[in-house]
């Protein structure tokens, strides 16, 4: 079991383990897919939505905003048709308008009393300032994709992450929903990780020196632990 004591800064994922990414990108893809009467399973869009993204930022880098709009052009080669430029632009437009899971505004508002909070986001500056309205908390230190020129799972954003937080790797706690894009590259660093399991994924597959220090299925049970480790 981690102990909670030894850890001055937690460091989160946010789209996926603050952010209901899925809901957020159901709402704009299927509006996208009803326009061109194209019917499939809400499975099949989070499928292919993660199975385009992770392609596209393996490239040179380009803003998260362009990303998604490839998202949406490859939507459109897989499955038959060409989305006009709004449509394109509608799935950018609306991260703005991704809601947090019911338990992350008030597990961080109680994490905030004991740790410092930081994000390391695969996004731009600008979309995750409009997210940051929604999840009311100062964070100490915010990490993007666009600061550092790259995506998740390149170790490259954490190490910028340590040089930006300036205390000790060992007293820093990785919080993720991810096992490729966070908790896989987390734990080549060295980082101890929570691996927050909201959709009770498998991680069996991985070898042990990848598996998450700890899995809880969403924020609220991580703060239990936190509260419960304090007062020992």
């Amino acid at each position: 079991m981690i102990n909670f004591n030894n850890y001055q800064a937690l460091t989160f994922d946010c789209y996926g383990t603050l952010i209901d990414w899925e809901s957020g990108i159901l709402g704009a893809i299927k509006s996208i897919l009803s326009a061109h009467d194209v019917k499939i399973e809400e499975f099949d869009i989070i499928k292919y939505y993660s199975e385009f993204e992770p392609v596209i930022q393996q490239g040179s880098y380009i803003k998260y905003r362009e990303v998604l709009k490839k998202v949406v052009q490859k939507f459109g080669d897989r499955l038959g048709f060409e989305p006009a430029p709004r449509e394109i632009d509608s799935l950018p437009e609306s991260l703005q308008n991704w809601q947090p899971f019911p338990d992350t505004v008030e597990a961080l508002q109680l994490l905030k009393q004991k740790y410092k909070l930081v994000i390391i986001s695969n996004v731009d500056d600008d979309l995750f300032a409009a997210t940051a309205k929604n999840l009311k908390v100062e964070f100490d230190e915010i990490i993007t994709a666009e600061q550092a020129k790259s995506y998740k799972p390149s170790l490259n954003n954490f190490k910028l992450a340590f040089s930006r937080i300036g205390i000790p790797q060992e007293q820093i706690l990785h919080v993720a929903a991810s096992l490729y894009h966070d908790i896989v590259p987390a734990r080549s660093l060295g980082l101890t990780t929570v691996w927050v399991n909201r959709n009770a994924e498998d991680s069996t597959n991985l070898p042990q020196s990848s598996q998450p220090n700890l899995e809880v299925p969403d924020l609220r049970s991580l703060v239990s632990l936190v509260v419960s480790s304090s007062t020992k």
